[in-house]
């Protein structure tokens, strides 16, 4: 059998410094082929356009020899509208404009937790027409939010930590961080690892046993899972009366998985779609395309995948604690819908942005000190039915690390009854924008029908690489 080539022989055989020879190697593992092939596909990629196995390899191959023109940026931004303006930077907003003047673009809106970000700003919303940007949505496809009441006692919350089943639950039933997965025998099953995606889009399948291992665990980063208490005047929807409920809430995405779909098609999109150098990272996919159509297949899998995360997590936590479930709410911050405005269909790109449609329900998170909002959704045209994620970042990890001081921290939230099992400095409150600030700018996004205050938390430990 043929060995799967390394760079140094690519090179060897005419293959550029590029994204081909990550692509060819990768392929190279599935369907093993020999030398004298590899470099007759270099050399005459028209002989392979219609290959089973190779034909998009051939493509990509054409593409970077006769590379397309660049391409030209709009001299104005398409309509727009920023929530929050007074607390978002001005890179923040230089970054979103630029966003806005892509020859695809029709609408904008930025949200009142915006930071920069790859290619679109975080908390960033792009309509545009028949394309999608891999960079607009984030290398954390359906990065997401579940929330859990549950029917038992607050006062579970208050149990000494030796004796507390819900801390206990979650250092049992969790796993954080990068490489974060379970033992062969602790795996856990979902029907998404059936879905059809995995055979339909060849390349997958080196990721789907990695992928099987890591369902169910979070990253690092701003990932959490946390108990609290949730106080509400009524979810009438969600049959939830006025009271204080026990409750959990999880920020997770979708792992390695995401990742790597989301680099591959970044590097496809780079190569096709040459954009100048501020707008490089937005390059994008047409949806007419192969390459478009395969992302937007690989996007909606990997969003399946997140969810199940979320599903999986609030189970196993439960059934450790013996809890019962009374309602659940989930939402996605980091995808690309298909949606209709001004009767037109447009790809809405939600980099860090909570679905906000009239009635819909979602969960925007404070900080591990801070109160969480379950929304509801009020339907405004104008930030094409989107709310933020979350309360923002005002100051970088590195920053954070080397500023924040930690005994600072700690008597915060001693102060507030939180106990912290395990995260970064970097995820300390003082790194992020005042949630009340936040909510205060998007009244007219969204009502605040609950609100969450965490007592039991959990995130990635300290010194773990951020994925977010």
């Amino acid at each position: 059998m043929a060995k799967v080539p390394t760079g140094k022989i690519l090179k060897k055989l005419g293959y550029p410094q590029s994204p081909l020879i990550g692509m060819i190697i990768e392929r190279c593992k599935l369907y093993p082929v020999d030398n004298d092939f590899l470099k007759d596909l270099w050399c005459h990629p028209e002989n392979y356009t219609y290959h089973d196995d190779w034909a998009d390899v051939a493509k990509a191959i054409n593409d970077h020899k006769n590379p397309p023109p660049n391409v030209k940026m709009k001299l104005v931004p398409v309509q727009n509208k920023i929530w929050g303006k007074d607390i978002i930077d001005a890179p923040t907003i230089e970054q979103f404009h630029t966003a806005c003047r892509l020859p695809v673009s029709v609408m904008g809106a930025q949200m009142a937790d915006g930071h920069v970000g790859y290619g679109l700003p975080i908390g960033g919303v792009l309509g545009v027409k028949n394309a999608v940007i891999p960079y607009a949505i984030g290398v954390d496809i359906s990065c997401s939010m579940q929330a859990t009441i549950f029917s038992d006692s607050i006062k579970l919350l208050y149990a000494p930590k030796r004796d507390n089943i819900l801390r206990a639950a979650l250092q049992k039933e969790t796993a954080f961080g990068i490489g974060a997965e379970f033992k062969p025998d602790d795996r856990r099953n979902h029907a998404v690892m059936d879905d059809d995606t995995w055979v339909n889009l060849p390349w997958l399948r080196y990721l789907k046993d990695n992928a099987w291992a890591q369902l169910g665990s979070s990253g690092s980063g701003n990932h959490f899972a946390e108990f609290g208490i949730l106080k509400t005047a009524g979810i009438p929807e969600l049959n939830v009366e006025e009271g204080e409920y026990l409750a959990m809430i999880s920020h997770s995405g979708s792992r390695k998985l995401g990742n790597e779909i989301a680099q591959h098609y970044v590097k496809i999109a780079m190569e096709s779609c040459r954009l100048p150098d501020e707008a490089k990272h937005l390059a994008w996919l047409d949806l007419d395309t192969h390459d478009g159509w395969e992302y937007w297949e690989a996007m909606n899998l990997a969003n399946k995948y997140a969810l199940a995360n979320h599903e999986l997590i609030h189970k196993y936590v439960a059934k450790k604690a013996g809890l019962h479930v009374k309602a659940q709410i989930v939402n996605s911050h980091n995808l690309a819908w298909k949606e209709q405005y001004n009767g037109e269909e447009l790809i809405v790109h939600r980099k860090g942005a909570t679905p906000a449609g009239k009635g819909v329900l979602g969960v925007i998170p404070g900080t591990m000190a801070d109160i969480s909002h379950i929304v509801r959704g009020l339907g405004n045209i104008d930030s094409m039915n989107s709310a933020s994620h979350g309360a923002g970042r005002t100051m970088s990890r590195k920053k954070a690390n080397q500023t924040i001081d930690r005994l600072e921290v700690k008597r915060l939230l001693e102060d507030r009854g939180i106990d912290l099992i395990s995260a970064g400095l970097d995820e300390s409150p003082q790194a992020y924008k005042p949630i009340s600030e936040v909510m205060a700018a998007q009244e007219d996004l969204v009502d605040s029908i609950a609100q969450f205050q965490p007592c039991i938390v959990i995130m990635a430990a300290p010194g773990e690489r951020a994925e977010d």
